[in-house]
Formats: C-alpha cells, structure tokens, sequence
C-alpha cells in the first residue's frame, strides 16, 4: 500500500502547467485530456489547517493523464528531474503494463519529461522507452540520459502552453 506526504507534491509545478495547457487545447478544441485522479484514504490530518498531512493510496495509478487529442486516444505520466538522466525509481511495472496495453488498442502512450537542471521539456514515447526499460531488466542502466532524448522532440513553452501536441505530431507522422 502506497503512502502520500509532504513529497507527493513534486512536479505540481508542471502539473499546473499541463492542466493550464490542456484547458487551453480544450478551450481550442484541440484535444480533451485530464488529470487521473488516484483515490486516497487520509490517516493524519492537521486540525488547524484541515490540510491532509498523511494518506495512504486506495490502489496503484495508471497514468497521470488520459484523454483524445484530434481522434487519437493518449495517455501520458508527466515526470520532472533535476539531473541529467530520468531515473526509473519512480516508474512502475503496472504502469508500463498498462500503457502498452493502451498503445494496443490504438492509443498513444508517453511520458512528458521536464528536465529542470535545463529547463527543457521532452515527449519521450512509450516505444523508445520501452528500450531503456529492458535494458535495465537485463542489468543496464536503471535510466534514460538527457543526451539520448529526440531533440525532434523537444517540446516548446509557447505563451504559457507546453505545446506537446506538436511533439505527438511530429512522432505520429514519424513512424
């Protein structure tokens, strides 16, 4: 069973922007994606603030977010790191499970990355993942470094918005 505290609110920074930029594709109608909530049971909470301070998860998460952009289904997990590699520590099995799952039925599955040592943001496909990932199964590194993400898909702050449809675009029409 998983527990929340203080430190489940890393990456809320790109989460505000991800919310932001995805009402703004809505508000365009250029896609419909939302947040995926994942339900918690609080155990502490402080009674001055009435802010839960310790919970733990009912059940394990999927993804981050889920939704249509333009006909194509997508769901994508949104991770931050502040060294030069994305570390898999945070990333698990049932959610790789379920991604290829989804990419099975049609779907697009993908991680958007941020990269705050530069301040650059990536869409890092399920498939070039998927590499990495069974590399570390058979004893390799237990990460993907930044100087092996697609420069091509770089994705772009362009007036508030983290464009990473264009990045969809460019990686659809790609394969």
């Amino acid at each position: 069973m998983g527990y929340w505290n203080t430190r489940g609110l890393r990456g809320a920074g790109l989460e505000e922007l991800i919310n932001f930029t995805n009402e703004e594709y809505k508000h365009k109608g250029l896609a419909v994606i939302q947040k995926v909530s994942t339900p918690i049971t609080p155990v502490k909470i402080n009674p001055e603030t009435k802010q839960i301070t310790l919970a733990y998860f009912e059940k394990q998460s999927t993804v981050d977010y889920i939704g249509a952009a333009q006909g194509l289904p997508v769901c994508f997990d949104a991770k931050e790191t502040k060294i030069k590699n994305l570390p898999f520590h945070n990333i698990h099995p049932h959610q790789i499970e379920f991604m290829s799952e989804f990419e099975k039925q049609g779907g697009a599955s993908f991680f958007l990355v941020h990269f705050s040592l530069y301040d650059e943001y990536y869409y890092l496909p399920l498939r070039d993942f998927l590499r990495f990932w069974d590399e570390a199964k058979s004893g390799g590194r237990k990460s993907v470094p930044y100087d092996r993400f697609r420069k091509d898909l770089k994705i772009n702050l362009v007036g508030g918005i983290l464009d990473y449809l264009e990045a969809l675009n460019t990686y659809e029409t790609s394969k």
